[in-house]
Order: structure tokens, then C-alpha cells, then sequence
């Protein structure tokens, strides 16, 4: 590696996302690159706006990445990417600042061997099934015609946002109006034990799962509510590590997961946790957070392993933007699933000009050009 630069860019969402953390209507991101041998590996650091969902927000990761990650990587010994991961271990928290740098050491040891991203993290479908995150409405006639419109574009499963005083009814009415489908909900740990009795009350709407309905750190809650629902529990934000996954499934706090590199620091600690649910014969899915397309390749490399059997959170990039930083831009075939990328690397083309044209600052580390 000879140089890093990190970018803060900033987009604006087609329309807000609203969740029971709150709402985004423009998403500031960093983008950090790795350049090495006439190539540019690109990583996504994708924070949200508040700390909600983790710790993490733009300034914490422009922070730590400038101040600490990058300086390990650049001087240290990086014959793989796995010893990205392991120079950034020493670090506590910081996971998606982490898994921006170290994605883009992964990018660029795929690109310097003309190999895609999915082949070199072990990968091999050739397609990925796709499905959408809707968030709330303002009305129920809203939240159906948004369904509609998903199910007209072939996602192949919709997730509906819950809370408390939010839950059943909602669920309800997309049940009565689309009887078939693959319906699932997302509560993003906003129920106690207390919600118990509401949490039941869904087991009747035949969802394939109930992602993360307590908080993160109650793996022993969860253990408890899966014993008394009937509809498979899929753990989001409890799972930030390998150890986190190993314990869940010791305690049977749930019966999926939902993986996403960006929360677990990295591809390498993905990877682990894949390969700890696959031995223990726990689907997997690959779940979303707002990306652009950088991080969208990503995504869909990683889901591209033969773990990853259900629909994830994979949309289209016009889902989120009027127009992506990549080409080709993310789209859904005909039967609601993703190419996985072919090309070397990510296997989609950056476009330098937009991400120029959208940086708000940047810094650059290592040899000049």
C-alpha cells in the first residue's frame, strides 16, 4: 500500500428513512481508498447521522480513522487482508470505521490478483436473492402501495419497521392485503420482556422471522422471548463479534442471523461468524445500512457464500439514489435477485467525477502521487 485517502461525501436519500431510531433524509458517509500498485481498493464507512444505532457517527470515524487505523495499516506488515484485521484488533469499538479501511485492503488484494471480491472471500453464487427494508409510513394506504410497488419490482421478501404501539396492526395489514408473501419485521431492539404478550400476538401473521426486538446486549432476553414465539427469532445488533455469535447460539437466543461486515469491524470477522453459523446450521442474510454502491459490492460479495440463503436487505441502488457513485448501478433481474459482480475486485466502476463532485472533505496518508 502506498497512500490512503479518506473522503467524507455526502448524498441525499430519494426519500426519508424512517425507523424506530429515527429518520434520515441525507446520508453523510466516509469512503475511505486504498491505492497500491496503480490500483484503488475503496471501503464504505456507513454511519448514520446520530449514534443509535452504534456508537459510531461521521466525526467519531473521521476521527479514529485519520488519528489511529490508518497509520496501523499504512506501517504495518499487510501481506492479506486478515492482517488488516488483526492490526486494527488492538483497537475497542470503532467497528465500521474499521470495516471501511479494512474493506478496502480487501478490494485492493482482490483487484491486484484480477480476482472478484466473491471468489477471494470464498464466495461462489452467481446470484443473490433480494430483499427491501420498508420503513414507517404516515398512513396504512401508504405503507401498502410502497409494498405493492417492492413486490411489482420482484423483491423477494419485505421487512415492515416495528415498535411498540406499532407492531400488529401494521403486520396485520400487509398480511390481509398480500396473504403469500415473504413478510418479516424489524423492531431494531425497541421491546422489553415486559412486550412479551404484543411480541405473541405476531406469531399469528406467519412471518418467516422477528429480527432484533430487544436490546443488543440481551442475549439471555432473547434466549427466553424465542422459547415462547413461534416465529424464528434473527439477531441484528446483538451480533458485533464471533464471541457474541457463539454465545447466541449457546443460549438459543435466535434462529438467524442477519450479518453485516460494517457492524462486525470488518469482512474477516464476517467471515467468522459465517462460518460459525453454517457449522451450526444457522441461515444467514446480509443486511443493509443505507450503503452506496461501494458498499452495496460489498454486500452482495459477501452474500455471494453458500451460508447466505436468505433473501437480504440488497436493494437496488435506485431504492436509495437518484443516481449512485458506481456503474453499473445495482438493479434486480427478473426474478428478484442480484449478479454478484464478476470484474476484479468489487467488479463495479467508481465514478471519480461524482465522488469528487460530492466530497465535503478529504485527507490523504502516505507517498503523494
Amino acid at each position: 500500500m502506498e497512500r490512503v485517502v479518506i473522503r467524507h461525501i455526502r448524498l441525499r436519500l430519494r426519500t426519508p428513512f424512517v425507523t424506530a431510531l429515527g429518520a434520515e433524509d441525507q446520508r453523510d458517509i466516509i469512503i475511505v481508498e486504498v491505492h497500491g500498485e496503480g490500483h484503488i481498493g475503496y471501503g464504505e464507512v456507513p454511519v448514520m447521522a446520530k449514534p443509535v444505532y452504534n456508537e459510531e457517527t461521521v466525526v467519531t470515524a473521521w476521527h479514529v480513522l485519520n488519528d489511529f487505523f490508518v497509520a496501523a495499516v499504512l506501517e504495518g506488515r499487510v501481506a492479506h487482508p486478515f492482517d488488516a484485521a488483526r492490526l486494527l484488533s488492538v483497537y475497542h469499538g470503532h467497528a465500521m470505521a474499521k470495516a471501511g479501511l479494512e474493506g478496502a485492503v480487501w478490494d485492493l488484494w482482490a483487484r491486484r490478483r484480477g480476482q472478484p471480491l466473491s471468489r477471494a472471500l470464498g464466495g461462489f453464487q452467481r446470484r443473490v436473492p433480494a430483499g427491501v427494508a420498508v420503513g414507517f409510513a404516515e398512513t396504512t394506504d401508504e405503507l401498502l402501495r410502497r409494498v405493492e410497488a417492492y413486490l411489482g419490482q420482484g423483491y423477494r421478501r419485505i421487512k415492515v419497521k416495528i415498535e411498540p404501539g406499532r407492531d400488529a396492526d401494521v403486520v396485520a395489514a400487509v398480511r390481509r392485503r398480500f396473504p403469500a408473501i415473504n413478510l418479516a419485521a424489524d423492531a431494531n431492539g425497541s421491546y422489553r420482556w415486559a412486550d412479551a404478550d404484543a411480541l405473541r400476538r405476531l406469531d399469528k401473521f406467519g412471518m418467516s422471522m422477528l429480527e432484533q426486538p430487544l436490546p443488543r446486549e440481551d442475549l439471555l432476553g432473547h434466549a427466553r422471548l424465542q422459547k415462547v414465539l413461534q416465529t424464528p427469532i434473527c439477531l441484528d445488533e446483538s451480533i458485533s463479534s464471533v464471541r457474541h455469535a457463539q454465545q447466541a447460539l449457546a443460549l438459543g437466543s435466535g434462529r438467524m442471523f442477519n450479518i453485516k461486515a460494517p457492524r462486525l469491524g470488518g469482512l474477516t470477522e464476517a467471515l467468522a461468524v459465517h462460518d460459525e453459523a453454517v457449522a451450526a446450521g444457522v441461515p444467514v442474510w446480509c443486511g443493509g445500512m443505507l450503503e452506496t454502491g461501494i458498499g452495496r459490492a460489498h454486500n452482495v460479495a459477501l452474500a455471494s457464500l453458500p451460508g447466505f440463503t436468505l433473501p437480504g436487505d440488497l436493494s437496488a441502488s435506485e431504492r436509495y439514489w437518484v443516481e449512485d457513485i458506481v456503474h453499473p448501478p445495482f438493479a434486480l433481474d427478473e426474478e428478484g435477485f442480484i449478479p454478484v459482480p464478476d470484474g476484479p475486485g468489487i467488479g463495479v466502476e467508481v465514478d471519480r467525477d461524482r465522488l469528487e463532485a460530492l466530497t465535503v472533505r478529504q485527507r490523504v496518508h502516505g507517498r503523494p502521487k
